[in-house]
């Protein structure tokens, strides 16, 4: 257990008349659900605000490298072509159109700041002059302008797939092999030379570009032959599907051996969650919305694992986007958006539902859980973000992954626990060492007094008086203990 930066001394009492409410914390040691396996995690979307010369720049990744978490998911994606597409316009009388002037640094910067770490890349958008449209599919000239209308088409207009294999491969030589070879002979140097553990194939294809299990299962095998052909010990990820749930023939499909070419490999699969109200719906509605919504993704969860046991129980699982959106953000498209500031308790709110979900997705065996995303801001999606996109500090939600990063992780065993409470949820750690703690979130915006199964010598804690600051820490001689409302805590017990 790492130790915390901040010593505060009134953040808990052992008084239960400190809360209207008590909850008494339940836990048969010898009942282990898992033995745990689930690295907490994030993900990295590229946006200007990542870029050099950004005011927060240099905090955001300083936030980053100090975290030190294993699997960050990195995602040049859709919105900011000029960022994330590598060739915007197709080869033509001998000449190519690769660029990697606006995707360089920021890549650069995070795989610096990732270094000693395994991550996970996920160049996610196909260069749009690739797929069959009515006519060509312009974007801004500003790199920093937001395009949503960018992924248009279904159909590729080479259906072998070679254009689209190559396009990856080089890609990945350009940052592990010092640079590649384009279409017409011409070679480009990168000097780069980065380990990637891991390369996602595309992002969220059931929505991007509605690809069906089978396009879907035929361009993975595309994409991951051409890799493996300059990268030879690269390890993929599969699907990345945006709504799971209604999705299951995809997992059916792609799961099953029988459908990719020979020696493809299934190393793992990755979807995702987020909790999202409804338009008329207050913070005090909300609270309840989010965690019977992480319950419905539970649900979930439990039926992919059914199915990838049942088809490919080699396959590992990453929730790669696990977070809360607010309903203005969907209207972020619109000539009419304008941004609407949301209470500073929604930042414990939404870490308090990743601390549910990962104590659960650790009882069930997930591999890693990634929560969404280290940069939001007005007008991309901001009620995701988990720094303060002024200042690029973490906020309530940087912190929550942080105290979870710092004191649990692989190899503890996850011990059933039980509250008495709707209000209070908690999980069992049993460390290696044999030290014993307990993961509290107070899912309410109330106070609520917590009696322990045994007396605890530390608490570490994240809630609305902590804020963005890093987590608060005390050392306790007690068996009663008092959380604030949306309260994320770890109790080391005696």
């Amino acid at each position: 257990m790492k130790t915390g930066t901040v010593l505060v001394s009134f953040l808990f009492t052992v008084a239960i008349a400190a809360a209207a409410e008590t909850a008494t914390v339940k836990v048969d040691w010898s009942r282990v659900q898992s033995e745990c396996r689930t690295t907490p995690t994030l993900q990295v979307v590229v946006n200007p605000p990542l870029r050099r010369g950004s005011p927060i720049h240099d905090e955001a990744f300083a936030e980053l490298r100090r975290l030190g978490a294993d699997y960050v998911r990195y995602v040049p994606w859709l919105p900011y072509p000029k960022l994330a597409v590598a060739e915007l316009a197709p080869p033509a009388n001998g000449k190519t159109s690769w660029d990697f002037s606006l995707i360089d640094p920021m890549t650069e910067d995070f795989l610096e700041a990732t270094k000693g770490h395994p991550v996970i890349l996920n160049f996610s958008t196909i260069p749009q002059w690739m797929f069959r449209t009515p006519k060509p599919v312009t974007y801004p000239d500003d790199p920093d302008q937001p395009a949503w209308t960018y992924t248009q088409g279904t159909e590729l207009r080479d259906p072998t797939m070679k254009e689209l294999g190559d396009y990856y491969a080089r890609l990945v030589s350009w940052y592990m092999n010092g640079g590649f070879t384009d279409e017409y002979g011409k070679r480009h140097e990168s000097g780069h030379h980065y380990i990637i553990d891991y390369w996602e194939v595309l992002n969220e294809v059931d929505f991007e570009h509605s690809m069906t299990p089978e396009q879907y299962t035929a361009r993975y095998d595309a994409i991951v032959s051409a890799i493996r052909k300059v990268a030879p010990k690269m390890r993929f990820v599969g699907l990345a599907l945006a709504a799971p749930s209604n999705e299951p023939e995809m997992f059916e499909y792609f799961l099953n051996p029988k459908h990719h070419k020979p020696g493809i490999p299934l190393d793992m699969i990755s979807y995702h969650f987020y909790a999202t109200p409804s338009s008329d719906e207050t913070p005090e509605v909300q609270q309840f919305t989010f965690f019977d919504q992480a319950d419905r993704f539970l649900a979930t969860v439990r039926y992919v694992e059914s199915i990838r046991k049942r088809l490919s129980p080699q396959t590992k699982t990453t929730i790669d986007e696990i977070g809360s959106i607010l309903p203005d953000d969907g209207r972020q498209g619109r000539p009419d958006y304008k941004f609407k500031p949301f209470p500073a308790s929604y930042w414990n709110l939404s870490g308090a539902l990743y601390a549910y979900l990962y104590g659960e997705l650790a009882s069930l065996g997930i591999d890693v859980a990634g929560e969404s995303q280290l940069v939001g801001y007005p007008t991309q999606f901001p009620s995701v973000s988990m720094v303060d996109w002024t200042t690029g500090t973490g906020n309530a939600r940087l912190r929550v992954l942080q105290l979870i990063k710092d004191n649990l992780g692989p190899g503890d065993k996850v011990v059933a626990a039980s509250t008495g409470s709707p209000a209070l949820y908690a999980k069992g750690f049993s460390h290696p060492d044999g030290q014993k703690s307990l993961l509290l979130v107070n899912r309410r915006d109330r106070r609520i007094a917590v009696k322990l199964p045994s007396p605890a010598t530390r608490i570490e804690v994240v809630d609305q008086t902590t804020g963005g600051a890093p987590p608060a820490w005390q050392t306790i001689n007690g068996g009663t203990i008092t959380l604030n409302g949306l309260a994320v805590a770890i109790v080391t017990l005696k």
